[in-house]
């Protein structure tokens, strides 16, 4: 009886939302400029503010002049202050949170998330469950357990405010309709070694109605292959009540085939888009590709033209300038603090009405060591295009630049570790060289002008990205692998893996 009635009033809720929602979708670009200028009056004493004359911004353009792109090392000397329990810094209080992150040139990164910023990380992901229920008018999956892969929600005190992982963090605050539900303990949650954590998990989860699970597709895979491992099972028979699996941090659809293999059977999946720094999109439509942007979720955002970025005049567009189908630089401006913040990721809109995205990539990962300017997605479309026509199974894969090889011309090499391997590997690796030089002309006019060979492929054994990861202190939680790289720092550590 509880379940049903649990059940009943989250399809209420959901319809609600979902009806509620549709009005944030109509104005959204000039919404977006009344947010700007509303954060701006906000913040006009702080620190930051002052010193970038927020007083007199009234406009986008006023904004743009006053306020650089910034990355972290530029906030950083204000976040050092705040550390040392300074007020009136960035945001007009000190932040509830810091989200630890780890910095390739900076260290540890600390992000702040204020008071005001914190329930816009729940109500995103709120949000894309109560579209899934209201669209789909299911929400069986409440009567059941679900998990969170996540890194420790144990928080530690840094500078007097609560630090940890954003997973962590946002593990203080779910709902309590939905805790009673939820796996791993406490216990299993805290443990730091990810491997024996995931065995934990196994053991805590195996017999349970697992109806819903959470992550990000490498830690989800492996999750599935110990339990399959340990059964001999498929996910699906082993939790035939199995509906929902939500997952974000990199581009889900790499994964698809290797997933749908795993699990052995239907599953509904929701993708989004979260980060320390925000919430920023999520599925809303599941008979198409694409995120819907959140414009109303406390942050303004500016997009840079990825050919653009790093340039001292790269223009800086927002919604009403964009056009669909290019590459651009993701920068926010937050309620928690954050100034024309270069996030680091490159999105793609594929829709105006409403706004939806796909993640792109990174703006630090790329390969162009010939001047090509390889990006994630089209890396992972030309992947996808190949896998479509030759059958293959993909564990991972590696992008990076052979400039010195020891004979003939230079060229990408592909570290790919296959779970499957294609029954030609020649046409495979024509196919994939053909598909990339279709997504990319720099790449085409490299190869048809005889600066490149073509693609090679180096196979990978079994594990081998998982082994790196445990190499570097980067498996589990949140951490990912580049696909690309424009040098062989990754590609140079992963040649012990070869076959």
């Amino acid at each position: 009886m509880l379940n049903f009635l649990k059940k009943n009033a989250a399809l209420i809720w959901a319809k609600k939302h979902v009806q509620k929602a549709e009005e944030f979708k109509k104005n959204a670009a000039q919404d977006q400029e009344n947010l700007l200028l509303s954060l701006v009056d906000t913040a006009k004493k702080t620190l930051f503010g002052r010193e970038h004359d927020f007083e007199n911004i009234k406009s986008v353009k006023d904004f743009q002049e006053k306020v650089s792109v910034a990355d972290y090392e530029n906030l950083k000397p204000y976040i050092e202050r705040v550390k040392k329990g300074q007020a009136n810094i960035l945001w007009t209080e000190t932040p509830e949170y810091f989200a630890k992150t780890s910095g390739t040139t900076s260290g540890s990164k600390y992000i702040p998330i204020s008071k005001e910023g914190m329930p816009f990380q729940i109500k995103g992901a709120q949000s894309a469950l109560f579209h899934y229920i209201a669209k789909k008018n299911n929400a069986d999956f409440v009567k059941g357990k679900m998990i969170f892969l996540q890194g420790s929600p144990e928080l530690q005190e840094s500078f007097g405010i609560n630090t940890g992982r954003l997973s962590g963090i946002v593990a203080h605050h779910i709902p309590n309709y939905l805790q009673k539900n939820r796996l791993p303990s406490w216990e299993t949650n805290i443990m730091e070694d990810w491997e024996a954590k995931v065995d934990k998990i196994v053991e805590e989860t195996e017999k349970e109605n697992m109806t819903l699970i959470s992550g990000i597709p490498p830690w989800l895979i492996m999750y599935f292959e110990k339990l399959i491992e340990k059964h001999g099972k498929k996910i699906k028979q082993l939790f035939p009540n199995l509906q929902l699996i939500v997952t974000g941090g990199v581009n889900y659809e790499p994964y698809r085939e290797k997933m749908e293999e795993l699990l052995g059977g239907k599953v509904d999946i929701v993708q989004t888009f979260p980060a320390s720094e925000g919430f920023f999109a999520f599925q809303d439509d599941y008979t198409k590709e694409g995120l819907l942007l959140l414009t109303n979720h406390g942050i303004f955002y500016e997009f840079i033209p990825l050919e653009e970025y790093g340039k001292p005049d790269a223009r800086r567009l927002t919604l009403k300038d964009i056009e669909l189908n290019k590459d651009y630089a993701l920068i926010l401006t937050t309620n928690s603090g954050l100034w024309a913040y270069s996030i680091g990721d490159v999105v793609r809109f594929i829709d105006k009405n409403p706004h939806r995205i796909l993640v792109s990539g990174r703006t630090k990962h790329f390969t162009s060591a010939f001047g090509e300017h390889v990006i994630a997605f089209e890396v992972e479309e030309a992947m996808k295009a190949t896998l479509d026509k030759f059958p293959a199974q993909i564990t991972e894969f590696h992008l990076a630049p052979q400039v010195n090889p020891h004979e003939g011309l230079p060229y990408h090499e592909w570290f790919i570790e296959f779970e499957k391997e294609p029954e030609n590997l020649d046409m495979f690796k024509n196919e994939l060289d053909d598909q990339l030089r279709k997504r990319n002309t720099y790449y085409d006019d490299l190869i048809s002008g005889n600066i490149l060979q073509k693609l090679h492929i180096s196979k990978l054994k079994k594990n081998a990205f998982n082994e790196y990861a445990k190499s570097q202190g980067k498996l589990g939680g949140q951490n990912k692998i580049p696909r690309l790289a424009n040098d062989r720092k990754i590609a140079d550590l992963l040649e012990i893996y070869k076959l």
